[in-house]
């Protein structure tokens, strides 16, 4: 199971400093991987209630956000040998052609080590921003995924869809990744996890108890098999968002929440689950403020580990 840790690329401690000597740390330390999230504003008045806090706003750290795929850049300048993921993309907020030149140059950049987990997002004010509607998402991310695997694997390259539009192009560089960069989905619904079983690489939960994990990724294998795809081949890349408390939460805490001893009984359930890979955002963990904050819980991470 490869491992890896959310960069402070949110809140008071983003920063160009904290980044580099977080990622160059977490190598250093043999991690396998480090994330970057999407946050495109702080809406005052949120129109979409925040899900996780009682009045419906979003955390504070969420008031600063650094743009993900340059945060990923800097960061790949800065590491040799550290993979580079996002956890995840809103694709309503992006034009599938432009992206795929901005996905394929930091592949390029970094020596072949993008990994790109793909959402839908959840916040009206956010669509509203982006100019993005939330209807027909769900055949807008399967075209915007067909899109970006044309223009990665063919040369050259034509699209003719609902949504997008590609006239007959040479499109280059490629990645150096082949056949193209592993694309995760962050999915839910059926529509999405039928997505993700037939369009991904793999799935990228967040938050689901580890029971509910096993269940939904046997619905993923099955609807791959099904679609004439090996299961065997999806991943299960898993978002650990940690809240370390001193004391023990007991039974009625959420996956990765509580005492040391608690949040390693989470890492060993998703181990013998069998996940790929397992990664740490501690962006919202009790009293993570700094840099210092980050690089101390990378390092009981990996003990623990």
């Amino acid at each position: 199971m490869r491992i890896g840790f959310v960069l402070p690329q949110l809140g008071p401690a983003a920063g160009p400093d904290a980044i580099v000597h977080v990622a160059q740390r977490a190598e250093a330390l043999a991690y396998d991987s480090v994330w970057v999230t999407e946050r495109l504003l702080y809406p005052l008045n949120p129109q979409t209630p925040y899900p996780g806090t009682p009045d419906g706003l979003l955390p504070a750290a969420y008031k600063r956000a650094l743009d993900p795929l340059e945060t990923l850049t800097f960061t790949a300048a800065h590491t040799k040998r550290i993979t580079l993921g996002t956890s995840v993309l809103d694709m309503p907020f992006y034009n599938p052609v432009v992206l795929a030149r901005r996905l394929t140059t930091l592949d390029v950049f970094s020596g072949g080590r993008l990994r790109i987990g793909f959402g839908q997002g959840w916040s009206k004010d956010e669509y509203d921003a982006a100019g993005a509607s939330p209807r027909g998402l769900g055949r807008r991310g399967d075209e915007f995924i067909q899109v970006l695997k044309t223009i990665w694997t063919t040369d050259p390259v034509e699209f003719h869809g609902r949504y997008f539009h590609i006239p007959k192009s040479i499109i280059q560089p490629k990645p150096v990744q082949k056949p193209h960069p592993p694309i995760y989905l962050a999915a839910f619904s059926p529509g999405a996890l039928k997505r993700a079983a037939t369009l991904a690489n793999g799935w990228n939960p967040a938050g689901v108890p580890v029971d509910g994990m096993a269940q939904m990724m046997a619905s993923l294998r099955s609807m791959a098999q099904a679609a004439g795809k090996d299961p065997a081949s999806l991943e299960l890349v898993v978002r650990a968002n940690l809240m370390i408390t001193t004391q023990p939460l007991g039974k009625e805490r959420g996956i990765f929440s509580g005492a040391p001893e608690e949040i390693e009984s989470d890492i060993k359930a998703v181990r013998t689950l069998g996940a790929t890979e397992l990664f740490f955002d501690a962006t919202f963990s009790t009293g993570t403020r700094s840099e210092n904050d980050f690089l101390r819980i990378l390092e009981e991470i990996r003990r623990m580990i």
